[in-house]
């Protein structure tokens, strides 16, 4: 049975992750822990073999450049955050959200939050896609169509910024 809405947003999502595996293929430590600048978001390692993340008060061009280790956080978040509060227990917090420590695990762990994240799209028909139904976040009050077209930007967008920084890292001057 043709799911039109859904197998568009299936497209969609094939599309962003094509996008993000191509820079997220090759990246190093190195390059995840590089800042393009003195300011802006960054990874931190936390002393107990953990990392912790920047939060910004405001978005601002004043931050600076986030580090492609801080944008790569960001992806975990909100991808992690959407999973729990749209599709599991809703308990997830900010803070639970680690970055991995390296970027071979930080690509296992987008590869399964895609696969997860996937499976809820394809398991839904195009009705439940659409129903008046109340979303927990990013936004309340929105049809989950709206979530995973949010998610769809919002992954293409971070494909963007983990590019534009790779090109940065890769003419530095050492």
């Amino acid at each position: 049975m043709s799911e039109p809405l859904r197998d568009t947003l299936i497209r969609q999502l094939d599309t962003a992750w094509a996008l993000t595996t191509y820079h997220l293929d090759g990246l190093s430590d190195g390059e995840c822990l590089w800042r393009p600048a003195d300011e802006g978001l960054h990874i931190w390692a936390d002393g107990q073999g953990g990392w912790r993340s920047d939060w910004p008060d405001h978005e601002g061009y004043d931050l600076g450049p986030p580090s492609i280790g801080w944008t790569t956080w960001h992806l975990l978040y909100w991808w992690s955050m959407a999973l729990d509060r749209n599709f599991g227990p809703g308990i997830l917090a900010r803070e639970d959200v680690r970055w991995p420590g390296n970027a071979e695990a930080l690509r296992r762990c987008l590869h399964d939050l895609n696969v997860a994240w996937r499976g809820r799209l394809g398991a839904i028909g195009d009705a439940e896609l659409v129903a008046p139904r109340t979303s927990s976040w990013p936004r309340a009050d929105q049809s989950l169509a709206d979530v995973f077209a949010w998610a769809n930007i919002e992954l293409t967008k971070n494909a963007a910024e983990l590019g534009y920084a790779r090109f940065l890292f890769a003419i530095r001057k050492v």
